[in-house]
């Protein structure tokens, strides 16, 4: 009896620390069943670089040396948007006849200048123009002959190139002349009226008058290629005098290079010949590729 007392004691000792064990089990937080992602294996497959990428920015790449391949990159690509063209990219010289057109549609007066344009990065362009004008015109409601000598003019100024990143070939700029002219004229057949006293009119000439001009002018312009190194250019000009010489017997009505004395605007149209310089050194434009059919 006794030592069946004392199995059953130990098998209740037994049964209680292993009913204390699963409860401490079962208080413990249990970790969330983790998922293996299976991972995939690394390959050496080298990327194709983008078409028109330079060989030496390739081999920076290659070499590791990633910095400096994607600064040079980035240079490339400023290069690209904001080309730059050498100091001196081309000399122009040009011809005006624009005056010779509008003398056929009743203009009085007449100029004829050429000019030497120096085209700086494509931009800034200096300009030196030398000519010569002429005038003669009798008004109907007027009654003299006035009568401007042939004389010289000059015009220095600068325009600014809007389409500077493109080809020289075409150009749209503004620009501003300082000009001066110091020329002769004639007034004659001047008619004065006596009828008031029953006398015959009297005529008399003013001959051998001088003058000169100073004026400024603001220009918008236009040029084009039409084969060759052969370009036409138009320009819209408005312009003012600074100061003129008049003599004791009136104002000169024509100045060269000018124009009308009281006129603000003028126009003219060239044409020019291109002379290219360090054209080896010039950026390359890419031309649009041909459409597919």
């Amino acid at each position: 009896m006794r030592g069946k007392g004392f199995i059953i004691l130990k098998v209740c000792l037994v049964t209680l620390m292993m009913m204390v064990t699963m409860a401490t089990m079962a208080q413990e937080p249990q970790e969330p069943q983790r998922k293996v992602t299976p991972v995939k294996p690394s390959t050496n497959k080298v990327m194709t670089p983008p078409k028109g990428t330079d060989e030496k920015i390739i081999e920076q790449y290659l070499s590791g040396d990633t910095a400096q391949a994607r600064a040079q990159e980035r240079k490339d690509s400023l290069a690209k948007i904001y080309p730059h063209y050498p100091t001196l990219t081309e000399l122009q010289l040009g011809v005006n006849f624009g005056d010779a057109l509008l003398m056929a549609f009743g203009q009085k007066y007449s100029s004829f200048d050429v000019s030497a344009t120096l085209n700086m990065w494509n931009r800034f362009q200096p300009v030196l123009v030398l000519g010569l004008g002429r005038a003669k015109d009798s008004p109907d409601d007027m009654n003299f002959t006035y009568t401007g000598k042939l004389s010289p003019y000059f015009k220095v100024g600068a325009n600014f190139n809007f389409l500077f990143k493109k080809e020289p070939r075409y150009q749209v700029y503004a620009g501003v002349r300082l000009g001066f002219s110091t020329f002769k004229y004639d007034i004659t057949d001047v008619v004065i009226n006596n009828g008031y006293w029953g006398e015959n009119n009297h005529t008399y000439d003013l001959r051998g008058l001088s003058g000169n001009a100073l004026w400024g002018e603001f220009l918008l312009g236009l040029k084009v290629n039409i084969a060759g190194n052969w370009s036409l250019g138009w320009e819209a000009k408005y312009h003012g005098l600074f100061k003129y010489k008049k003599s004791d017997n009136g104002k000169p009505w024509y100045i060269p290079g000018y124009g009308s004395r009281n006129s603000k605007w003028a126009f003219g149209l060239s044409v020019y010949y291109t002379l290219p310089l360090s054209r080896d050194r010039w950026p390359v434009v890419e031309k649009n590729a041909p459409s597919k059919k």
